[in-house]
């Protein structure tokens, strides 16, 4: 099976209202565990990857990866994650991607349209989906004040005007989450209500941004090992769940596989201190990241779904 676009997959979970899957690669053995995680649920999936992943692994490198993957018999969109360099994001839609990205969330709404457009518009002739996100990513817990959250959260009206000025297929709507191990100091809160408003406005599919949920078992595993990332928090699964239930078609987990990447590796090294093959240092870290993608499949609705 070829790449697919992502388009296919994701009008197919707006339509049948469950959440895929976007999942960050850095090297083979993230993806060769994701790969693994899917097809076992049988699930669809899209790979996700970085500026910096292309950076680090190169593009040619992670192309042929993800096409060697697509062989597998589920469907899979490959997607750049957070475009900002339009020189990468002209590479990627000439250079076999099925799904782009465009973040100008950090410029002014206007120009965040502007750039937007040019983007759907280099897209759309490859019939590849495009993404773009609006208000900014930072996690929102219970004691911010109703001004503080307005001025970072979505707002649900210029939402509609953005979607329709810019024709994009999917939407990344910021209602309180973050990127990272360390999303927030208090009780997280979501804003499920903003939620709501923007899937009734523009009824495409949305995305959930910074949606690792520190899985407290891959934590502690981290931390019996040698490593220090006590205070770190992520989403709760609970509220993953509602947020897919209120229009979420795209869940992006990034944070999760490191973490599960290092606990296994640490647990080796830690426990076989004269190990140096890596396949033995490499090779529980794939497995530990498989059982995670297929717990996250689960969790997002998108088993046998392939």
């Amino acid at each position: 099976m070829a790449l697919v676009s992502g388009k296919e997959i994701l009008n197919k979970a707006n339509k049948e209202g469950y959440a895929v899957g976007a999942f960050n690669i850095n090297n083979m053995e993230i993806l060769q565990g994701i790969i693994k995680g899917c097809r076992e649920k049988k699930s669809p999936v899209i790979i996700a990857v970085s500026e910096g992943a292309i950076k680090y692994a190169g593009f040619d490198y992670i192309v042929a990866m993800v096409n060697v993957a697509a062989k597998e018999n589920i469907p899979i969109a490959l997607h750049l994650d957070h475009g900002r360099d339009m020189d990468i994001i002209k590479k990627c839609i000439e250079g076999g991607f099925t799904s782009i990205m465009i973040d100008a969330s950090n410029l002014p709404f206007e120009e965040n349209i502007e750039k937007t457009k040019k983007v759907v518009e280099m897209a759309k002739p490859f019939n590849i989906a495009v993404e773009a996100e609006l208000g900014r990513l930072v996690g929102i817990e219970d004691n911010i004040s109703v001004k503080e959250r307005d001025a970072v959260l979505i707002n649900p009206d210029e939402a509609k005007e953005f979607v329709k000025k810019t024709g994009i297929d999917s939407l990344a709507p910021a209602i309180g989450t973050s990127h990272g191990a360390f999303k927030f100091k208090g009780k997280p809160k979501l804003d499920f209500d903003r939620l709501k408003e923007v899937k009734e406005k523009t009824k495409i599919p949305l995305v959930l941004h910074g949606a690792s949920s520190v899985i407290p078992y891959i934590l502690e595993m981290v931390n019996s090992y040698g490593g220090d990332l006590k205070e770190a928090k992520g989403v709760p699964e609970e509220d993953i769940k509602k947020a897919i239930s209120f229009g979420i078609n795209k869940v992006n987990v990034d944070t999760d596989l490191r973490l599960s990447l290092v606990a296994a590796i640490r647990k080796v090294l830690a426990e076989n201190k004269k190990e140096f093959d890596p396949r033995k240092i490499l090779g529980p870290a794939r497995d530990l990241i498989s059982e995670v993608v297929a717990h996250k499949v689960e969790l997002f609705g998108s088993s046998d779904k392939a």
